[in-house]
Order: structure tokens, then sequence, then C-alpha cells
């Protein structure tokens, strides 16, 4: 059994958790999640790895430590689509304090966060900031943000740290939506980077990650696909909507015009010569081929049946926009397609988590 060993927190179907292994290798000790859907996705892929469940009454003592530590907590607060209430206690997205917590007990040797773009400018609502004037804030934004208020934790916890963003439709990925992401590690400020034990690992080869489990690969050479740059219109960006309907949830946009565009699409998309083409004209064949060439997997069929005889999109379609292995959400036993659609809406793209994790390490490297 692998000594390196990782935990995750609010781990959803675990794509952070995937790109990490694929960088580092290690194991899964454990991971954390109380929504029912993700449960099962994860008791399904992770059978050996414990769920702490709600990690607010979770007793830190009684876990097992990790070398690395992962999360991509709920970004329902410090997102457009969430009324940006920020970090604020009791909130979704105020479950940071809680992985916090778990960080702060557990002392791994990297720690691996990811969230959306809105964690720039989403208000911190932390004690720094603990009237308008306090900081001289003049203007209608914060006068602390989340990210400053996640980094001001981290550095309370005795952790240096370096962040970067990137869109999954970065060339070096080549997915077919923008999906941008910000990714931040950090490591005991004590430790020299140049020796910390997660550099060692980094001598894994890419694509044979050790212990990484039961999931395939789905990248393409040397671990990240080996995307063509060029223009192409991007379909839209999935985004966590918990409260919208399962298209919505995903493709950030009314379910109404989105079936539109995809049964005009539907009779061709069989066809080597197929036409992405929406309703108002605009072709997102670019797209689709781009991350058809990144994945090796042609794009599936984007809508089924619906109840009442209309079309609707497919949660399979949506697994393969993600990038996971091809039946990693929609294999598991007893998911509904609403569970389906909300795990997916809510997970992490794994290609770009592997590339903004190693483009944040060689930083390291290139710096040291």
């Amino acid at each position: 059994m692998s000594e390196r060993r990782i935990g995750s927190l609010c781990s959803g179907y675990d794509g952070l958790a995937m790109g990490v292994q694929a960088v580092l290798g290690g194991e899964l000790a454990w991971v954390a999640d109380n929504d029912p859907g993700a449960s099962a996705i994860l008791a399904h892929r992770f059978p050996a790895a414990k769920n702490l469940g709600d990690i607010s009454e979770t007793n830190w003592a009684a876990v097992e430590p990790v070398d690395v530590a992962c999360t991509g907590f709920p970004c329902t607060n410090v997102s457009g689509a969430g009324g940006r209430a920020g970090l604020q206690p009791g909130n979704q997205s105020g479950v940071w304090a809680h992985c916090a917590r778990g960080i702060s007990e557990l002392r791994p040797s990297l720690v691996i966060i990811e969230n959306v773009r809105g964690l720039l400018n989403a208000p911190a609502n932390s004690n720094v900031e603990p009237c308008p004037w306090c900081l001289g804030k003049t203007g209608s934004e914060p006068a602390l943000r989340a990210l400053g208020a996640v980094l001001g934790d981290l550095a309370d916890l005795g952790f240096d740290a370096e962040w970067i963003g990137l869109p999954a439709s970065d060339p070096r990925i080549g997915a077919c939506h923008e999906r941008w992401r910000e990714f931040i590690i950090a490591w005991p400020a004590t430790e020299d980077p140049r020796r910390a034990p997660w550099q060692q690992w980094r001598a894994t080869a890419p694509g044979q990650a050790e212990g990484r489990g039961a999931w395939a690969d789905p990248g393409g050479r040397g671990g990240l696909p080996a995307a063509p740059t060029g223009s192409l219109n991007l379909l839209p960006t999935p985004a966590a909507r918990d409260w919208k309907s399962g298209a919505s949830n995903l493709m950030e946009q009314n379910s109404r015009p989105l079936n539109e565009f995809a049964v005009n699409m539907l009779p061709h998309v069989r066809q080597p010569d197929a036409q992405w083409i929406a309703t108002d004209g605009t072709d997102y064949g670019p797209a689709i081929r781009r991350w058809e060439q990144a994945t090796g997997r042609p794009a599936p069929c984007p809508t089924e049946p619906g109840e009442r005889g209309n079309r609707r999109l497919s949660a399979r379609f949506a697994e393969w926009m993600m990038g996971v292995p091809v039946g990693w959400v929609t294999d598991v036993p007893a998911l509904t397609r609403n569970d389906q659609l909300r795990a997916l809406g809510n997970g992490v793209v794994p290609q770009q988590a592997q590339l903004a994790l190693r483009l944040l390490l060689d930083g390291l490297e290139r710096a040291a």
C-alpha cells in the first residue's frame, strides 16, 4: 500500500482528486460529502474510502492523517448565481470554515483548493472588515474579497500559498466550455518547497500515478490532452445552481433554448459531418470537435426523450463535457437524472485541475 494519502473535502464526484492523483499519485484515504447523490457516486467509485459526511460535525482528532488535502468547497454564495453573499457563517460557501478547521487539525504537507472565479471579488465577511469604513472602503466593492479571506485563513494556520485561474477551454486542456476556475495550493510555511514530499511525488510518470485507483485517465498524451489551438464558439459554461432545473444548472441558461439547440443538431449528430449549429445560428462544431480530439471520445447525443414527449439534456452528454470517464456518474446505480446533473454541474474538470496543479508546482520550482 502506498504511503501517500489523500483526503478529499466537499468531494462531489471528486474530479479534483482525479487531477491530484494524475500529478502526485497516491491513494484516496477518505472523502467527505453529505449530499445523497454525491455520496452514492463516491461509495460506488471509491468503496475503500470512508465518507466523513457532514464536516461541520467531524471529530478531526479521529480522522486518519493525510499527506494531501483537497477541497472544492461550495461555490453557491461566491458565484453570480448565488446572490454573492460571500463567505458567511451558516451559508453554503461558509463551509470553508469547516474545511479550514480540518486543515488546521490534520496539518497536511499540501493543500489544494478549487472554486469559481467569483472567489476573486465576492465579499469575505471576515473580522478584517467588521464595518464599511474600517479599511477605508469608499466604493461598492467589499474591502476584503473571499479569496483574500481564504488566503488569510491559510496564513493564520501557518501555510504559504500560490494560486492560478484558468478556463477549461485553455488550449492545453481543450474543453468545449469555458468553466473558469481558481486553484490554490498551500504548504507549511516552515517547509522548503524544493524538498517537500509532494515535490518528490511528481517523479511519478504521467498517466502512471501510483495507487491512483480505478478511474481511467481522461487526458491525452502526458496526462493532458493535446488540444489544437484556434478560435471556437464555446458551449455555455456549467454552473452550480442547485435550485434550478438539471439542464439550467449544467448549461447556465434556460433549458428551452438549450433543447431547441440540441434538437436542431439531433438529426446530424451521429454523422461524420455532424453540424452543431444552434437555432440562433451559432456553430458549436469547433468546440465539440476540439473536446472530442482531446478526450479521444466522440460526443454522445446531447438530448434524450423527456417525460412529456419532449427532448431534454442528456446526462451522458453533460458527463462527456466534464471530461470524466464514461459512466463515472451516469452508471452509478439508483441515481436520478437530477442527481446526475447536479453532481456534474457542481463538479470539476479533472484535466483542468491537473493542468493547474502542474503549472503551480512548476512555478514554485522555477521560483526556487
